[in-house]
């Protein structure tokens, strides 16, 4: 099973909103063959918890305008560290870039294909410091004698 016409369109949308909101290091899973709960996951990343939120709003604004998608749930605005948009074909996660690279869902879900995204969100990973950027990927390993 891969994701649906619905769902790509909802994560090229997203992404797009997201890039024209200066989000960082954009990628998409097709997670539908290991999760039946949704067809893929957008992931997103900012460098402080005001622009996640317009990040956030961002994607709202233009999956509500052009494709007339609300989310079901939304949630962690309070903080603005991580924040979930959840339209149950696909899920929405902004966070803060400590948070990103905390978390790391990306080694979550690295075994799931990486759905193709617009050109400006594919321009997002060069802006470096999320996940599978080489300088945080080391800050993040843990030292010698470290526990991980």
């Amino acid at each position: 099973m891969t994701a649906t016409d619905r769902s790509r369109e909802l994560i090229n949308a997203a992404a797009q909103a997201a890039a024209d909101k200066l989000a960082h290091d954009v990628v998409a899973y097709d997670v539908s063959d290991v999760l039946s709960i949704t067809d893929a996951f957008l992931l997103a990343s900012a460098p402080n918890d005001r622009q996640v939120k317009s990040i956030v709003d961002g994607i709202e604004e233009r999956l509500l305008k052009e494709l007339k998608a609300k989310p079901v749930r939304r949630e962690g605005e309070r903080d603005g560290r991580w924040v979930l948009l959840d339209y149950v074909d696909v899920v929405v996660h902004v966070q803060h870039q400590e948070e990103r690279v905390f978390y790391a869902l990306e080694r979550l879900w690295k075994d799931c294909p990486e759905l193709d995204l617009p050109e400006d969100a594919k321009a997002t990973r060069a802006k470096g410091g999320g996940p599978g950027d080489a300088a945080t990927d080391a800050a993040a390993e843990p030292e010698p004698g470290e526990r991980a």
